[in-house]
């Protein structure tokens, strides 16, 4: 069955119209479920009438590509933990990239033994190969951060701002000398210097500034694709490339003003690594004139508590204990507490990483609630529970104007009458930064991982309480 190139046209229209619903839905919580669905519609009837259209001579390869994926795809999504899924993003982003890169290629030697070549087409391929490389080369150093292969912290060398100009600089003018006299040398080293380009520039940038670079190369994966979509002059690939890099872009501001800082802050500037492991937590927090607190303290003030917000972080996520968070909530509630969840922006390692996690555990969408929302009831709150939370909390952010993130917009929570935070130990935040709130009086630290702690909070709840 063939559709003629009209039927293809409608088809991609209703496609994009779908891609853009469900970019809306993936707006809010509650409509995100629906917003998958529209896109994964949008990409059935895509990937149906590309297939039908008069420009498919063969479905040889193509079926052997979609079987391999599919199967691939099928094995990283069964098995990537919640924890995990922010490395598993980067790793979409990268395979993005390499096929933007691929099929600039494969069109150039396909075009060039045709004798098809022009100069916009050559520009359109070298768009497509460099930005698909940066984006490859980048996304692969973001997985080996996020995984914990390669240090977190920013790697910073004398020179490294020249050293991505000059290959900046190079690149392009390798790229103008490929559109111009379709030098095959010149393609080789752009492609090259591109791909070392997305290694420097990502590199450096520390753990701290993740979330944002994670949102970042969504963009840049969104304009290779564009590119490729003007190479193979397909227009639905260029009208999700280009929603898909602007809804990154726009995502990486919204970050970038959640940190208070500029995305070249981010990109020159990057600071904030994965700290050492040090001595016992209880001897750090006695040195330290920390207060430390049990299970039964916090309980004592929370299940008479009018009040209680919850902040979770990347401990929560590590330790999975957001369905004992769940069962918590549950308790409290039945004792006429009112309980909410209060987000950061940049909470955990990507964009709405802890608001997957609260919806994954069955937390209603009504209790939960962004940082500009809840911060003004902190002040009326009567229990602040931090799970695994550490630099969005810290009030350094707007008291201390010699710390790096002094400026950074963060959740009240030294506001609240009483402050219970659970961690591991007395390390910093992955922006190496201390926390000036473990020193307030108002707030004390219950040691341990998140789940247990918590599931310890729901044993002592359903035994009548302290």
């Amino acid at each position: 069955m063939e559709i003629s190139a009209n039927t293809q046209a409608l088809v991609y229209l209703v496609s994009a119209i779908l891609f853009i619903f469900a970019l809306k839905g993936l707006t809010h919580p509650s409509t995100a479920r629906r917003g998958n669905y529209y896109g994964m519609a949008g990409m059935a009837l895509a990937v149906g009438a590309t297939l039908l259209g008069n420009e498919v001579q063969s479905y040889g390869f193509i079926i052997a590509g979609v079987v391999a994926g599919a199967v691939i795809g099928t094995l990283l999504a069964s098995r990537v933990q919640m924890t995990a899924m922010p490395q598993l993003v980067a790793a979409l982003h990268s395979f993005v990239g390499m096929a933007a890169v691929l099929v600039a290629l494969g069109t150039y030697m396909n075009k060039a033994q045709a004798g098809l070549l022009n100069p916009v087409l050559m520009g359109e391929l070298s768009a497509g190969i460099v930005i698909g490389a940066i984006t490859f080369s980048g996304s692969v150093i973001a997985f080996g951060k996020l995984q914990g292969l390669i240090s977190g912290a920013p790697v910073v060398f004398k020179g490294q701002h020249m050293l991505n100009a000059g290959l900046a600089v190079a690149t392009i003018a390798l790229a103008i000398v490929f559109g111009l006299t379709e030098n095959v040398w010149a393609l080789v080293l752009m492609t090259l210097l591109a791909f070392v380009l997305g290694f420097t520039l990502i590199i450096p940038i520390g753990g701290a500034d993740m979330p944002v670079i994670i949102s970042m190369l969504n963009s840049y994966s969104g304009w290779a694709a564009a590119a490729t979509g003007f190479t193979l002059e397909n227009n639905l690939l260029i009208i999700v490339g280009a929603l898909v890099g602007f809804s990154g872009a726009i995502l990486s501001f919204i970050m970038c003003r959640a940190m208070n800082r500029s995305i070249i802050n981010v990109v020159f500037g990057g600071f904030g690594g994965a700290s050492e492991a040090g001595p016992s937590a209880v001897a750090q927090a006695a040195e330290k004139g920390v207060k430390a607190a049990s299970v039964e303290d916090a309980i004592y003030w929370m299940e008479d508590a009018n009040r209680v917000i919850v902040i979770p972080g990347y401990g929560m996520a590590v330790a999975q204990a957001q369905h004992a968070l769940k069962e918590l909530l549950e308790l409290l509630e039945a004792r006429g507490v009112e309980v909410k969840f209060a987000i950061h922006p940049v909470a955990g390692r990507m964009p709405g990483h802890m608001n997957v996690l609260l919806a994954e555990a069955d937390i209603p969408y009504d209790h939960v609630f962004e940082m500009d929302e809840i911060n003004p009831e902190f002040a009326t709150t009567d229990v602040a529970l931090v799970v695994g939370a550490n630099d969005v909390t810290n009030p350094a952010a707007k008291t201390d104007p010699s710390s790096p993130i002094y400026g950074m917009p963060i959740l009240d929570v030294a506001k609240a009458h009483n402050v219970y935070v659970i961690k591991r130990s007395m390390r910093p935040g992955y922006s190496g930064v201390e926390n000036l709130l473990y020193y307030q009086d108002n707030c004390s630290l219950i040691f341990g991982d998140a789940k247990d702690v918590c599931e310890g909070m729901v044993t002592v709840l359903k035994g009548g309480g302290h």
